[in-house]
């Protein structure tokens, strides 16, 4: 469709590019040299926008700079690097790709839990390293069984976790906003006093400035030496200088790690630490996934552009817009 044109922010999956690619003219805003000239050819041109974690921010200032657009696809589930307050309240709509990573993050939670737990990624360097047949068996480890989880969000991938920990014995309970209707687990209004009471907290709640830091030096605390706190959310959740500093010192006893504030880089005293397990926010890294991902980004552009109306719009954008 010659007359909607779309601006990727940042490279993007094949599978995204050649879908756009072979229904729309397609620009990427970061093989450009002259943004400002680009700004100024294709202001009323651009109707469609595409980005995603790590591709920058797409805020206001950007956004406004193409008084014609209709819509920002979001390649993930999480959008907090797109302000959707703003599209919302000018009359954009965000779309992210949410249900099709569900389950691929909700096995990797489980799967850096028991990481976490029995100290699987430690077990198998003891015996690279030689030291099974040199100081005997790999020292007994912590268990999941009789222990409490609380879920810090029980959305779509929190309720996907717990029902897997279920299915591992694990007593559940959560922190959200505010209660959910039929949920068969304890809901804690404060999350201090649900951190106190389990033994693991599992943090899946969504980004951005309403969570910043919320699991704070009191919840982990709160939480202990005993317990494991396990974050396949984003970084930013956590207070990471905090996190690091009670992990050193023993006031927090283990962390699985998907996630951290300021991704690629890690705080290099987490790499020396036993306690801990550390991955490179790989919660939906699978081509399966990630393909399914990157195909509903591309259905819902198209949609949009049929007129039909977008496919997974966020929460801040529901459709029709300001309904």
């Amino acid at each position: 469709m010659s007359d909607f044109e779309i601006l990727m922010t940042g490279p993007v999956m094949a599978l995204i590019r050649e879908g756009l690619e072979a229904r729309f003219t397609v620009h990427k805003l970061h093989e450009i040299a002259d943004k400002e000239a680009f700004f100024d050819s294709h202001r009323d041109r651009i109707r469609g926008m595409v980005g995603g974690s790590g591709h920058g921010k797409i805020d206001g200032a950007l956004m406004q700079r193409f008084p014609n657009l209709g819509i920002v696809g979001n390649f993930g589930v999480g959008y907090d690097s797109v302000d959707a307050a703003w599209a919302g309240q000018n009359g954009i709509v965000v779309t992210n790709t949410p249900d099709v990573l569900t389950d691929e993050v909700a096995d990797l939670a489980l799967g850096l839990l028991i990481a976490t737990i029995r100290r699987l990624p430690q077990a198998d360097r003891y015996l690279r390293d030689g030291r099974w047949v040199k100081e005997g068996p790999f020292p007994l480890t912590a268990s999941l069984r009789e222990k409490k989880m609380g879920i810090l969000g029980l959305g779509r991938i929190g309720s996907a976790i717990a029902q897997r920990a279920a299915a591992f014995g694990l007593n559940l309970s959560y922190h959200s906003r505010n209660p959910k209707a039929d949920i068969p687990y304890r809901y804690y209004g404060d999350l201090v006093e649900m951190a106190r009471d389990v033994d693991i907290l599992m943090v899946i709640a969504p980004g951005g400035p309403g969570t910043k830091g919320i699991v704070s030096r009191a919840v982990m605390e709160a939480l202990g030496p005993a317990g494991t706190l396990v974050n396949v959310a984003r970084g930013t959740l956590v207070d990471e200088p905090a996190m690091v500093e009670l992990l050193a010192s023993g006031k927090l006893g283990a962390a699985g790690l998907d996630v951290f504030e300021n991704e690629p880089h890690v705080p290099e005293a987490l790499f020396g630490m036993e306690n801990v397990v550390l991955l490179p926010h790989v919660g939906s890294g699978s081509h399966y996934t990630r393909n399914k991902m990157g195909q509903l980004v591309v259905d819902n552009i198209i949609s949009f552009s049929e007129g039909k109306g977008p496919l997974t719009p966020v929460a801040e954008t529901p459709w029709p817009i300001g309904r």
